[in-house]
């Protein structure tokens, strides 16, 4: 973008209103300036982390004189200490405030990429050797993991604990009760249904837990048996729909709290209570949390409620069910999947007793991922300049 064009005070020095080039105009507060100034007495030269508290900053903080510096950008002195500071149009232009805010309950940030069944060979996939050797084709990966909520991965090294590779290509491991990955296989006496050969509900992982793990993998070892494939739902599509088309579930299923729970193994007693359709204070839709495998009773719907919760509960659940909702693929050995387990669920057909069908999974968080991703974004827009 260009350099800003004019800038005027406003509000007797509260704020001012700048041209970003030959748009609108956009309004700033002084205390926001101020708060937000990149003077080293305001932030650490060396991390960007402010070195001042809010209680450093004078209340009666205004602006005093306000003008467009010869680079284009704006240029601001403060009152009543005087400081002066200047903040570079693009980026004021990048964290703009003064514009029309979703209000409506659901509302999903614009770079996801809502998905349906349609998806399916044009779901996000790479291949192992190229998400090592190029950091470019990696980084699009990962973009297109954050805009999807899933994506896959093939050629891998077949052998256990492999999957810590996949995960230390864009952050950590979180270790939990199961360890840092565990087998994902037919035992004698399970501890957990996903260790039988029984078909899966698509479902979110670990609700049980506060917080969640954000990310898991599943990587494939071995896989000969008949049946046994993998299915991902796009939940926030999945919620979308109860919305648009059953408007009074949609509230009910974010509007009260459920309850989960997981005591399988000895020593272990994990519970959590969160909505099934989590939102976000001005409406956003930030999490999915669906398992009726791990979902324990209800106690925060008030009794008259409770049928209705039940019926929107129902609906939801046929809504993820719905064959046209689902991503289906087999893995084969050195496949794995990553889901975003705030959002995507997942899902397996029965498989049966002959043949072997051994994966590994693990749990990762999404703050690892969105770091390595914005460096990787960063480097590919200065190769380009």
């Amino acid at each position: 973008m260009g350099g800003i064009i004019r800038v005027e005070r406003i509000d007797d020095g509260a704020a001012v209103r700048v041209w970003l080039g030959e748009g609108e105009p956009v309004r700033f507060h002084a205390i926001w300036l101020r708060d937000n100034a990149f003077d080293p007495e305001t932030r650490a030269a060396g991390n960007g982390q402010k070195l001042l508290t809010i209680a450093d900053i004078p209340e009666e903080t205004a602006i005093a004189e306000a003008a467009v510096d010869p680079a284009g950008d704006l240029e601001i002195v403060f009152h009543p200490d005087g400081k002066r500071c200047a903040f570079p149009a693009h980026w004021l232009a990048g964290h703009v405030y003064d514009r029309a805010l979703p209000c409506e309950p659901g509302w999903i940030d614009p770079s996801r990429r809502l998905w349906t069944g349609d998806l399916g060979s044009n779901r996000p996939d790479i291949l192992y050797s190229e998400a090592v050797a190029n950091r470019r084709a990696l980084g699009a990966w990962l973009a297109d993991f954050r805009a999807h909520g899933f994506a896959t991965m093939r050629d891998g090294p077949v052998e256990a604990g492999a999957i810590e590779r996949v995960a230390a290509l864009f952050g950590y491991i979180r270790e939990t009760n199961y360890g840092r990955w565990f087998d994902v296989r037919t035992e004698v006496a399970p501890t957990n249904l996903a260790y039988t050969g029984l078909g899966l509900q698509a479902h979110t992982d670990n609700p049980y837990r506060d917080p969640v793990p954000t990310i898991q993998i599943l990587y494939c070892l071995e896989n000969s048996v008949a049946g046994g494939e993998s299915a991902v739902v796009d939940g926030f599509m999945a919620a979308r729909r109860l919305r648009d088309d059953h408007p009074d579930d949609f509230d009910l299923l974010s509007r009260h709290c459920a309850r989960f729970e997981y005591s399988g193994a000895s020593g272990v007693d994990l519970r959590a209570r969160r909505p099934v359709i989590e939102l976000a204070p001005d409406g956003e839709l930030r999490a999915i949390r669906f398992n009726n495998r791990s979902s324990s009773a209800l106690l925060d719907v008030p009794y008259d409620e409770v049928p209705g919760y039940y019926a929107a509960y129902r609906r939801f659940a046929a809504i993820i069910d719905d064959p046209a909702m689902a991503v289906t693929f087999r893995l084969e050995p050195g496949a794995c999947f990553l889901v975003d387990n705030t959002r995507v669920l997942h899902a397996r057909t029965a498989f049966s007793s002959t043949g072997a069908r051994w994966l590994q999974g693990c749990y990762a968080d999404m703050d690892g991922l969105l770091s390595t991703l914005s460096v990787l974004e960063a480097e590919t827009r200065e190769a380009a300049e």
